[in-house]
């Protein structure tokens, strides 16, 4: 190919995600790459909280349009905001290396989530990080927090949160310590991060000579850890709708997984940690989502959705 034309958010991290892999298609291949924003509705629709307007698909549907459209071949998006099926005539093509997967406590006074003094307001957008954060402090006043990275910060700078979550990644890829006093990356212990946190998905039209190029771009760890989440979230037919966390961490011949399913306001969770051999990956996530459905998970996320 000629010319590969990215469909992409216009929001400093979605745009930061695709020069990333226009960088690297044009080093690779020495193809021409060239990037087309689009505004999403879940860049628009601020004022309620993703679980209550449609979930994180909002900010890849006119991405897709565009695709089906003709007007763009791939699209570059944060692989936990990707859901687990795709428009015909469109396809995961490629994921990448991950990044830093753990969820972050950013604060200008608190050194982290310990420290905070009673009651106090955390913005988090994510019914997961809210479940997971009464575990840890039952006390906490949090508060839906919409926009994107930079205006998020500014609201913390602001005085409106005395703390705010944010997914470690996209603090390391925007070099943003810089901008916070204090940070806390919590440990997967804390928190259970989404699933796929971390990796960039690659969305493209069906063609067998761009998927050859885009091949460039796969991570093999990556690909068999996201698989393993992806599978599980798609067993329990789950989003950002119901608070799940699934993490998949390649350790040598094996893969430890972390899972966590509740209600968001904590009051009951199912948790689960196990080891698998990495040559079992493929059944991995399907086998531990039918253990957590037999133990109420389906139920206890049923009862989560009507809570929302």
């Amino acid at each position: 190919m000629d010319k590969i034309i990215i469909a992409t958010r216009k929001s400093a991290l979605a745009m930061w995600q695709s020069e990333y892999i226009k960088n690297i298609l044009e080093k690779t291949h020495g193809v021409e790459v060239v990037l087309q924003g689009f505004k999403t509705k879940g860049d628009v629709l601020l004022d309620s909280p993703l679980a209550k307007i449609g979930g994180k698909g909002l900010f890849t549907k006119e991405l897709e349009e565009s695709m089906l459209r003709g007007e763009a071949h791939i699209a570059v998006h944060s692989l936990k905001d990707v859901p687990t099926f795709f428009p015909s005539g469109l396809k995961l093509a490629a994921i990448t290396k991950r990044e830093d997967v753990r969820d972050c406590f950013l604060s200008m006074k608190y050194k982290n989530l310990y420290e905070l003094p009673q009651g106090a307001k955390v913005g988090t957008t994510s019914l997961r990080r809210q479940m997971q954060l009464l575990l840890l402090r039952k006390d906490l006043k949090l508060i839906s927090l919409r926009g994107n990275v930079n205006s998020r910060l500014e609201k913390l700078k602001n005085e409106e949160f005395d703390a705010i979550i944010l997914a470690k990644a996209g603090i390391n890829r925007l070099n943003l310590e810089k901008e916070v006093n204090f940070t806390y990356a919590f440990s997967k212990d804390e928190m259970i991060p989404a699933a796929s946190q971390g990796a960039l998905g690659i969305e493209s039209i069906e063609n067998s000579e761009l998927e050859a190029v885009l091949s460039c771009l796969n991570d093999e760890n990556s690909f068999m850890e996201t698989y393993i989440e992806r599978d599980f979230i798609k067993a329990l037919e789950g989003g950002c709708q119901v608070p799940i966390g699934i993490n998949a961490e390649l350790q040598g011949e094996q893969i430890k997984i972390r899972a966590v399913l509740g209600l968001p306001n904590a009051s009951e969770i199912l948790k689960e940690e196990q080891l698998v051999s990495k040559n079992l990956y493929k059944q991995a996530g399907f086998l531990l989502a039918q253990k957590m459905i037999q133990n109420g998970a389906k139920e206890l996320l049923n009862r989560a959705l009507k809570m929302i």
